[in-house]
């Protein structure tokens, strides 16, 4: 292996090779999604003939992301959107003729693919949202021509509607004034209360899958546990069996047999992927799968009709995602394509795991990346760091290759990766910890894992920066107002900056998430709520800002909208604080062209070598396929 000092950033984050395959039902086709002239497209071939693919789609613009065959096999699915805005059309393709239609093609809609069935061939059901913008009526929609029929006219303001694979509505889930939720039964046109959950319980708690014969309900449950389990629910009588369960982490993904059902495996994820089976033959795969992937985390992503087959994605931190074949009967398993086998030639850095205490004594796992060739555990001398805080914030970090990570290392920074209160997946009191602590316990989660960083030597105290997209956007606000002598320059992308305005220009479709919003944040609608949210606003302390901020948005943002970086960037301006502020007119929450992708890490990449002192790879042309707009600072680009 030939080691090269800077990986390109088109290596680490153009169009990957290949990703996302999934087996028609009867197992002899394969569709995966590809570049074609440098969009991401589905493709097809014969399951064992990879080398005769060929694109079944040729879209242009917005890249497709998710793909899957119509249980009867007769089409393949996507979603798609124009320009970030999330007016989602839903589409199928003729996989033989590739024949395209718009299955939803009306204006200014977010289209929800619900459900598709093997029971109910055919027919496929949509959420719709065209007669109200705040709540989906579902339909079913024939795939053969396109027409929808009325299934659920949804006047009672549910946030979500479960159907059964009879393609019947048969539950749903409404939210509650308090931040919880109710859950309700449907049969036939007689609707009636089931459950009701608090503001945790609402979050963790959700039905899932009925069984083949739509008697039994697989729920994910946290109700009076402090953990998530899966449970089947007797449809009729109420009983509850706990079929997988771990004392301290949430369940995570699971595997259903592809006809009845059946929960067969199911994985908690702590610092690392542990499986739990319940299937004995599921065991003696995943072992087989294991013994020939040492090392590598994976995940059964697509499964032939008679379960007999399986597409396999394994990952570890020095490899993205490869795809294999798997054969059940025979206990082989044939690699496919691998996301990014350029990368191959270089030298990756693995990813450790950390566990610490919070300062009133949470446990906090971390991932720390360190540079590649640093043999240790620690580096011979402290580095200068990036803090790179996830999105949600109900989401999580994950062991596993990460571009971000690999990137920051090659270029010569420790970075890490904080699942600070109110991450998802550590038990119901650590969703709990985090209610309205936004800038406030939240916060110093993440200053703890810096000050730990600092004792253990491996961050450099004056070369700290913070880093993130979304609600991580809004935490390298904070950093920059709240805790302005912690970090040396911040980078918010698509962040918030205005807790009010973000909870008062939520999207019309989030009806259903506002109380919980409300209970998380601090409620918008009270003199105490807006208090608070006032007060946990970075907007509101502009003038504390000390050190170099880069800041992005994609204008067509409809989850936080560009007035939250419009505001703070001209406040800053009004004050004569320095700010470098770059906007990409034809994106909305993050940067899905390639073009746009590679010219904002390009961005700043250049500006934590300013200010971090890293490697930097010049742009070249990494700008040239970009719309971005440099709408303030320029100037600091100007030597790259």
């Amino acid at each position: 292996m030939t080691v090269q000092s800077l990986i390109p950033r088109r290596l680490l984050f153009g169009n990957a090779n290949a990703f996302g395959g999934r087996l028609s039902p009867n197992g002899q086709w394969l569709t995966w999604i590809a570049p074609f002239e440098d969009v991401l497209n589905v493709w097809i071939a014969p399951t064992g003939e990879l080398q005769a693919g060929e694109p079944l789609t040729r879209t242009k613009g917005r890249p497709i992301t998710w793909q899957d065959w119509t249980p009867d096999g007769r089409f393949v699915m996507f979603v798609n959107d124009e320009n970030g805005d999330e007016n989602i059309h839903a589409f199928i393709v003729d996989p033989w003729t590739k024949e395209l239609r718009d299955l939803t093609p009306i204006a200014g809609i977010s289209a929800q693919v619900k459900m598709w069935s093997r029971q109910i061939p055919g027919k496929i059901v949509i959420g719709l949202n065209d007669r109200d913008p705040r709540w989906h009526d579902l339909y079913i929609v024939d795939a053969e021509t396109g027409k929808r029929d009325l299934l659920w006219l949804n006047t009672q303001d549910f946030g979500y509607i479960g159907v059964d694979w009879q393609l019947r509505p048969r539950h749903a889930r409404s939210s509650s004034a308090d931040g919880g939720a109710k859950l309700w039964r449907i049969d036939g046109d007689k609707v009636t209360h089931w459950i009701d959950l608090d503001h945790v319980d609402g979050w963790l708690t959700w039905p899932t899958r009925f069984d083949g014969d739509s008697k039994r309900l697989l729920m994910r449950t946290c109700i009076g546990r402090e953990t998530t389990v899966f449970a089947w629910r007797d449809w009729e009588n109420g009983e509850e069996t706990v079929v997988v369960e771990h004392p301290r982490f949430d369940v995570g993904g699971c595997l259903l047999h592809p006809i009845t059902f059946d929960l067969e495996a199911a994985n908690v994820n702590g610092a690392r992927v542990d499986w739990l089976y319940v299937a004995p033959q599921v065991q003696a795969d995943f072992e087989i799968i294991q013994a020939n992937l040492p090392g590598f985390e994976f995940n059964i992503v697509s499964q032939s009709s008679d379960n007999r087959t399986w597409i396999v994605d394994a990952y570890k931190a020095e490899q993205a995602s490869t795809t294999f074949l798997y054969s059940r009967d025979r206990g082989t398993m044939t690699e496919l394509f691998r996301a990014r086998p350029e990368l191959d030639t270089y030298k990756l850095a693995p990813m450790r795991s950390i566990e610490t205490k919070s300062r009133d004594g949470l446990d906090l796992i971390s991932y720390l990346t360190l540079p590649a060739d640093v043999a240790m555990d620690r580096p011979d001398v402290p580095l200068p760091m990036v803090l790179d805080v996830h999105g949600g914030p109900w989401s999580r970090d994950i062991y596993g290759y990460r571009g971000d990570h690999q990137w920051l290392a090659n270029r010569g920074y420790a970075v890490l990766s904080v699942n600070y209160r109110g991450s998802s997946g550590f038990g119901k009191s650590f969703i709990a910890a985090s209610e309205k602590q936004h800038a406030a316990k939240m916060h110093n989660d993440l200053i703890d894992i810096v000050d730990w960083a600092i004792r253990e030597g491996i961050a450099d105290k004056s070369k700290i920066a913070i880093f993130g997209g979304s609600y991580g956007g809004y935490a390298s606000f904070v950093g920059a107002t709240f805790t302005p002598n912690v970090f040396c320059c911040s980078v918010p992308v698509v962040g918030i900056t205005n807790l009010q305005t973000l909870l008062e220009s939520i999207p019309p479709y989030w009806a259903g998430f506002a109380d919980f919003m409300y209970r998380s944040y601090g409620d918008p609608k009270t003199e105490e709520g807006r208090a608070l949210l006032a007060e946990r606003s970075p907007i509101h302390r502009v003038d504390r800002i000390q050190k170099p901020m880069l800041i992005f948005h994609g204008a067509n943002d409809v989850r936080c909208n560009i007035a939250e970086s419009d505001t703070i960037v001209a406040a800053m301006q009004a004050k004569g604080i320095p700010v470098t502020y770059v906007v990409y007119p034809d994106e909305g929450h993050g940067f899905a062209k390639p073009g746009n992708r590679i010219a904002y890490l390009a961005f700043t990449e250049a500006f934590f070598a300013k200010h971090l002192g890293g490697e930097c790879e010049p742009f070249g042309s990494d700008l040239d396929d970009s719309s971005h707009e440099i709408r303030a600072g320029a100037e600091i680009f100007d030597k790259f």
